[in-house]
């Protein structure tokens, strides 16, 4: 009996085992796509498998897709409806499609003496179309122009939703996002398509437009959609949510299509999902939940290739970091930096994994683990070839953070020497930096204007081509339908009136397309003054330790230094930030007046007195705004005076909102000053004040005027210096 039970058992697991073999089972069908009426196959159809495109083969006349029993088979042309199949086994398939161009367009057409002209103009379509989507990845403006060339000859709708489509996909590719959503937006304005619908969900969600993706994703989930492409909604609703910190629902959407791919075996997917859902549990402090996940999409990833790998375990890494676990983050990134110099990366997954996989970034990682684990020699060893590594590659940013973090490291453990030189290293690479940002900025005004030029163009053909559709329709029904005057007379005005509203579209989004590109231009612009440091006041200071040093003061050269330091230190941590706490501000400035006020003992006294009144927490300046107009008074007021002077720095509320800060002294007086310095023959002219006031033009065009700065003689007899600064409450 117990034998009996045994080989039934064995037959049904044997059974079980063989049906899913034969289910996972890749086949390699052959694929034709003919038209019904002319019996000729279709090249140029969009042949999708499970998120894969196959291309069409001219010499054996048919497409050659790989795909298994379920998965579906979709094929899409501008020139019929979308067909859908699901496939059974491993047998050749033959679609048959019936055109949906508009048969009055063609009735008129060929009525028109001109159709011979107008029939070759249509056939041409899908020339400009393919052709524009071979140049998108190598030439916008040759992209560019065969769509034009697409939307003056074509009429049916169905094609011009898909020239709209192709023109959005262009967008999408090169980063100009609001181009992409407009005509996206245009194409499902030509033709309703799900399709089209989850590509516009997609680049409204990377354009940060969270409520709009969310809106258009799950309006793509009520049309026709490919299990893929339900994946890819599930998936991206997922990372809108996750975007607006909703982790519960994007939890949610990520299981939903995880659910999808392991029902329809889309590894890559299933590799991607863990990962994303490992993120957000992680977000939410669900530690444990989040590793498990992560160990799942690091297995997974090992079992598709070496460059997936290195990606997800990048990713893990990370998580390591955060969690406290620097020992298995080092022992993770060790194994990546021996994978990533066995791989040769091509140009399109550089652009896609350079940020992970160098071995600069990856030694730059390494070491700052070793930092925080106050392992600093092991710390030193790969900061130093993270920045041999980024010095070969010309990667200034790893090599700037490098040098940073060694320079810290050394002032750590004593070398100052050390720090000193990597610091000195650290400024040039920020200068340079500074340099290359600003070309970057010019290279993105001349890119955005040829794009802005292009789409103004078909801007304008496409209102050239409204108001030409109907001067002809108005001459055609003039000569067929005289009694129709009226109606004739409706449809001027209301082209007249969709030309005025094109019009009206094209300067609004001009308008918020140059506001926006001011306003990026702007973060750049601050970014770049916040990465400076006066290096007049830095280098004097390390005169002054260099000083103490030449007469053996040790103690005071380390309390200089020690002070120093931490006054360096919270301006580069501040550098990002386009504001700070009022009271971050005010010690930073007491710790600059009193090493200041350490080297000139014996030129001027200082005061610093905030009213007790002022909320300092509702309170944000610029980081060391006032910095320039301290150093100004000391260095060329202060100093020059011959007995002892008196800074006073007050902060007081001037009204309800507003604070007055008072930088005052009797130092010579500026006008004195200038004539001091062309007495010495002073060559070098400070930048402070100039970038000061850079500075407060550009923060103030974007905060409403939140900083106003007036500077005047402290005395009526020109002596001294007065600056009365107002503040704005956030």
């Amino acid at each position: 009996m117990w034998k009996k039970i045994q080989i039934v058992l064995f037959f049904l697991v044997t059974h079980t085992l063989v049906s899913q073999q034969l289910k996972s089972a890749n086949y390699i069908i052959k694929v034709q796509v003919v038209d019904i009426e002319s019996k000729k196959s279709i090249p140029n159809a969009d042949v999708m498998v499970n998120g894969s495109f196959y291309k069409y083969s001219p010499i054996k006349g048919r497409y050659e897709i790989k795909a298994k029993k379920g998965d579906e088979l979709i094929v899409r042309h501008s020139d019929f409806n979308t067909v859908y199949y699901t496939i059974q086994g491993n047998d050749d398939i033959r679609i048959e499609v019936e055109s949906t161009i508009d048969k009055k367009v063609f009735s008129r057409v060929l009525k028109n003496p001109r159709s011979l002209k107008k029939r070759k103009r249509e056939s041409s379509y899908n020339e400009y179309l393919d052709s524009a989507k071979f140049y998108k990845k190598k030439n916008i403006d040759k992209s560019l122009s065969f769509i034009e060339k697409t939307l003056k000859e074509v009429e049916s709708k169905s094609r011009r939703s898909a020239s709209f489509k192709v023109l959005a996909d262009i967008y999408l590719y090169w980063k100009q996002y609001d181009l992409a959503i407009e005509n996206y937006k245009a194409s499902l304005k030509e033709k309703e398509s799900a399709k089209v619908r989850l590509e516009l969900a997609k680049v409204e969600s990377l354009n940060k437009q969270y409520s709009e993706s969310e809106q258009s994703y799950l309006k793509s989930l009520k049309g026709r959609l490919s299990a893929y492409e339900k994946l890819t909604a599930f998936e991206g609703l997922g990372d809108v949510f996750k975007g607006k910190k909703k982790f519960t629902k994007a939890e949610y959407n990520y299981k939903q299509a995880l659910i999808i791919a392991k029902k329809n075996l889309i590894t890559p997917k299933v590799t991607d999902l863990n990962s994303k859902l490992a993120e957000v549990f992680a977000e939410q402090g669900k530690i444990k939940k989040a590793d498990i996940l992560f160990q799942n999409s690091l297995q997974l990833a090992n079992k598709e290739n070496i460059k997936r790998s290195l990606k997800e375990e990048q990713k893990v890494a990370d998580f390591y970091n955060k969690s406290g676990r620097f020992d298995d983050e080092i022992q993770l990134r060790k194994e990546s930096l021996k994978k990533a110099k066995d791989i040769n990366i091509e140009t399109e997954d550089k652009e896609t994994l350079v940020d992970s996989i160098t071995s600069q970034k990856i030694n730059y990682k390494i070491g700052n683990a070793y930092l925080q684990k106050e392992n600093y020699q092991e710390a030193i060893a790969f900061l130093e070839k993270s920045i041999d590594d980024a010095d070969k590659s010309e990667d200034l940013i790893i090599k700037k953070d490098a040098t940073r973090k060694l320079s810290e490291i050394h002032e750590t453990v004593g070398d100052y020497t050390k720090a000193l030189k990597s610091y000195q290293d650290y400024v040039k690479l920020v200068d340079t930096l500074y340099i290359k940002k600003e070309q970057e900025i010019q290279q993105v005004k001349r890119f955005s204007k040829r794009i802005f030029d292009n789409q103004n163009r078909i801007a304008s053909l496409e209102k050239d081509k409204e108001l030409s559709d109907s001067k002809i329709n108005l001459a055609y029904k003039d000569q067929q339908l005289v009694e129709e005057s009226n109606k004739r007379q409706e449809i001027i005005i209301y082209s007249l009136l969709g030309g005025m509203l094109l019009i009206s579209l094209l300067v609004y989004y001009m308008y918020r397309n140059i506001r926006q590109q001011k306003l990026a231009n702007n973060l750049l612009a601050l970014k770049s003054m916040r990465s400076q440091m006066n290096p007049h006041f830095i280098f004097n200071a390390l005169n002054s330790v260099n000083s103490f040093i030449a007469v053996n003061d040790e103690r005071s050269a380390n309390r200089y230094l020690s002070e120093f330091s931490v006054l360096m230190r919270s301006v580069l941590e501040n550098s990002d930030e386009d504001f700070i706490p009022l009271s971050k501000e005010i010690e930073l400035l007491q710790l600059y007046v009193k090493l200041e006020h350490n080297r000139f003992q014996d030129k001027f006294e200082y005061t610093i007195s905030v009213d007790e009144k002022i909320p300092l927490d509702k309170y944000s300046i610029p980081p060391m705004l006032l910095q320039p107009y301290i150093e100004n008074a000391i260095w060329h007021g202060l100093r020059y005076k011959k007995e002892k002077g008196n800074l006073i720095i007050s902060m007081n509320q001037k009204t309800e909102n507003t604070i007055m800060i008072n930088i005052e002294d009797d130092g010579v007086g500026r006008k004195k000053s200038m004539e001091m310095k062309t007495k010495n023959q002073l060559k070098q002219k400070s930048k402070g004040m100039s970038t000061i006031k850079n500075r407060i033009g550009i923060l103030n065009d974007m905060y409403q005027d939140k900083i106003s700065v007036n500077v005047t003689d402290n005395f009526a007899d020109g002596r001294g210096t007065k600056v009365e600064l107002i503040l704005k409450k956030d």
